[in-house]
């Protein structure tokens, strides 16, 4: 698959947590650093996500914040 989007950060996923309509996927990159996603529990069943899975984190954003 090719995807415009820059920021693509690979990972594996260890832990999906399944709401009512909404599932957080967590993605561990390494060094003890998690992203999570919350996506659809359709979502996680048409992309067939399973724990300890190779997944990549695409990350598009319209605004970046910094505070001090």
């Amino acid at each position: 698959m090719k995807i415009s989007a820059r920021n693509q950060i690979g990972g594996t996923v260890s832990k999906i947590t399944k709401g009512a309509t909404t599932s957080h996927v967590s993605i561990d990159i390494g060094d003890g650093t998690i992203i999570t996603a919350s996506i659809t529990n359709e979502a996680v069943a048409d992309l067939q996500l399973k724990v300890g899975e190779p997944v990549k984190a695409i990350i598009k954003a319209s605004d970046v914040m910094v505070a001090v």
